[in-house]
């Protein structure tokens, strides 16, 4: 792969990153969008992109070969027809562990000592005892999805003193960071045991709506709901009303269905629900931008070394091949 290529860079790169990257690829001719946005020259020149474009604008990409996303999360690039034909997808999973894994830990003690209560309170100059609290050390978490997020998560959480249970699409090799560890079919069984469920799902036919009011019903009373992965996964209504009802002490979310939330939708008004705007696993954390762009400057350079690439997309499943 040692002719000319052109590389469009939507990722953000400074002059110190860009050295970089042409140096894995010494012989391609790089094209930086301006703010992001590549125009529809861009797309048709491009043999390869690194970053995430317009979908819209990939139909137009007829000579891609290549697309590195700079997300985890690969299910939109991965529908029918959003790409041309043969064209090789790589994500970014393996970036985001960190960041959003401590988001996660942070929102779980938000909900179990009551802090967003206390806040509430200073709000409104109130001097008031919330009263009991509950401790990760010696809580349940059941975490669906143990990939780089939910893997990390649990690492945290038995760390702390919590006990883990994973779920997993597939594979039922336990590892060390998870005490017990099942596949999907026990789901229904699973829920009533945990304090916390943690949800780090990509978007599949199988994971939408996946905790319906079924399963937020099945849920143990008093327990907490964590989503990072895809408001998709959980039915928001349903939520709404098990929050509401006192069924479950609470849920964070920064991902929610519809997403952004609309100014006059309940869930804003729903008890005990922290919501963020799908930052946890942004760039707000420099380590984690580092991760994104070093993982595609090394992938760069084993496309045009000729060797097989990290992270590629089973176009099947949305899911990065084992």
């Amino acid at each position: 792969m040692n002719e000319n290529k052109n590389v469009l860079v939507i990722l953000s790169v400074d002059e110190v990153h860009r050295k970089l990257l042409e140096k894995n690829a010494p012989n391609a001719e790089f094209v930086y969008a301006v703010d992001r946005e590549p125009d529809l020259q861009m797309a048709e020149n491009a043999n390869i992109i690194i970053g995430n474009p317009r979908r819209s604008l990939l139909k137009h990409a007829k000579k891609l070969e290549w697309l590195q996303l700079e997300s985890a999360g690969a299910n939109l690039y991965a529908k029918d027809g959003v790409l041309p034909e043969n064209v090789l997808l790589t994500n970014a999973t393996g970036s985001y562990g960190l960041v959003i894994s401590e988001y996660m830990i942070s929102m779980v003690l938000n909900l179990f000592l009551k802090q967003y209560l206390y806040k509430e309170n200073q709000e409104k100059h109130l001097w008031h005892d919330e009263g009991t609290v509950k401790s990760i050390y010696g809580s349940t978490a059941l975490i669906l999805g143990l990939g780089d997020i939910g893997g990390e998560f649990a690492k945290r959480f038995k760390a702390l003193g919590g006990h883990t249970i994973g779920v997993r699409r597939t594979d039922a090799q336990k590892p060390d960071f998870v005490d017990e560890l099942y596949l999907m079919d026990k789901l229904d069984e699973l829920l009533p045991r945990a304090d916390v469920v943690a949800l780090s799902l990509p978007e599949t036919k199988e994971t939408i709506k996946l905790i319906d009011a079924h399963k937020l019903a099945r849920m143990k009373k008093g327990s907490i709901l964590v989503n990072v992965g895809r408001g998709s996964a959980i039915d928001t209504n349903a939520l709404c009303d098990a929050l509401n009802s006192g069924h479950l002490a609470g849920a964070a979310l920064d991902v929610t269905d519809p997403e952004p939330v609309p100014p006059d939708h309940p869930l804003w008004d729903t008890k005990n629900v922290l919501i963020t705007p799908h930052i946890s696993g942004g760039y707000n954390l420099p380590e984690t931008y580092e991760k994104v762009f070093q993982l595609c400057a090394d992938n760069l350079g084993r496309y045009f070394r000729g060797e097989e690439l990290q992270n590629i997309v089973d176009f099947s499943t949305g899911y990065k091949k084992r």
